[in-house]
């Protein structure tokens, strides 16, 4: 079969995939770690630092089957439902080659020139130009474009897209993201819980009329605390640091394979020009957006950006691919509207209504004037018309 894309790009993101893995289970474990140094703490207001942290320990151990379990759970729920739950998110739907046949056949014409499976086509309604691919298996691939998008990308850069994608998917950048995804979605859901839990039960709000013993022991309570704290935050930070991590090399990899399956650079071009800061997907997750083709939602001056830069990629085609950089186009509907006090010629040389003829003189010599304003004819038929 022929390939396309880097091979050492395509392994790396398979051991990314097995650490990150790996490192979902060790996250895990630190946040049952400060879960329970903060249940010691609702438990035991009194005790000093060193108490806490042992019977965390103690507890931690204690835990580790269950939290094994749970995240194995959550690992299998990911495998088989994440597609469905983007779905849900997104109002994706699968499309067939009779409601979809251009779009569809695109699609399969790129798979068989390369001898790819084909993946599931799904669209979902939206103004905004994005298009996404999910998946963990061949069985679970898809790609979703949006409606804005084949409403205003011709088929060159449509099919410069579903390369995009393809090549997504064959570089095992999908698996690696949905992996990420999950890592992300059960620390933050654990992290919450546990403030949740803390912070509307937390003993330091119960009054100031506590003894001088009470007192002595708070000091350790605090401690403990702030370290759960810290442990939570710090797991949260850095199963966020997975997801902004991942190369954006992979972008780069992508547009370039999606010049290899097409052998047309300016199409994958004037896509990015058309696509770019008009991709936002009302109500998506971020997780979602870090799979589009573009992602407007910028990080802290770019420096935890999930997507290179449109100018940075377009560069990049021009000078390894021999593309033409048109610069920023604008839409169709980004067109300037016609001036409603502009009054429309009623005849002329495109008009489907001859121009009025001046009546014949009367036989006192006096030609009868016109009649009133004519109506504006409409609609507007023909090559030229208004549509």
């Amino acid at each position: 079969m022929a390939a396309y894309g880097l091979y050492t790009h395509i392994a790396s993101n398979k051991t990314r995939s097995v650490l990150l893995l790996a490192g979902l289970f060790v996250l895990v474990y630190v946040m049952v770690f400060a879960g329970a140094l903060l249940a010691e703490v609702l438990t035991h207001h009194n005790s000093t630092v060193d108490y806490y942290l042992k019977a965390a320990w103690r507890d931690m151990y204690a835990a580790i089957p269950v939290a094994t379990i749970g995240a194995v759970a959550w690992i299998i729920v990911a495998y088989f439902f994440h597609q469905k739950i983007i779905d849900l998110v997104t109002g994706g739907r699968d499309v067939t080659r009779a409601q979809q046949p251009r779009l569809y056949n695109q699609l399969e014409n790129l798979c068989i020139s390369r001898g790819i499976p084909m993946p599931k086509l799904k669209v979902m309604e939206s103004p905004a130009l994005n298009a996404f691919a999910t998946g963990l298996n061949p069985r679970q691939y898809a790609i979703t474009v949006t409606t804005g998008l084949l409403a205003n990308l011709d088929d060159a850069e449509v099919e410069a897209v579903l390369g995009h994608e393809l090549t997504h998917i064959r570089n095992g950048d999908v698996q690696l993201m949905v992996v990420a995804v999950i890592i992300a979605g059960v620390v933050g859901f654990f992290g919450e819980l546990f403030f949740r839990i803390f912070f509307h039960n937390s003993p330091t709000g119960r009054g100031s009329s506590s003894s001088s013993g009470d007192r002595k022991g708070g000091g350790g309570a605090i401690i403990a605390v702030l370290i759960a704290v810290a442990l939570i935050a710090l797991s949260w930070f850095l199963s966020q640091v997975v997801r902004f991590a991942l190369s954006r090399s992979r972008e780069f990899l992508a547009d370039a394979g999606s010049v290899e399956l097409t052998k047309n650079p300016d199409a994958m071009i004037s896509a990015l020009r058309k696509i770019e800061n008009r991709g936002e997907l009302p109500g998506a997750t971020s997780a979602v957006m870090e799979m589009c083709v573009d992602n407007p939602r910028a990080g802290f001056a770019d420096l935890f950006a999930t997507h290179p830069s449109v100018d940075a990629r377009v560069k990049a085609l021009v000078k390894f691919a021999g593309g033409r950089d048109p610069g920023p186009l604008a839409l169709p509907e980004d067109a300037p509207a016609t001036d409603e006090t502009t009054e429309l010629p009623t005849h002329g040389p495109w008009s489907d209504t001859p121009a009025p003829s001046a009546p014949p003189p009367a036989p006192g010599g006096q030609a009868k004037p016109l009649p009133g304003p004519l109506p504006i004819p409409g609609p507007f038929p023909g090559p030229w018309g208004r549509h």
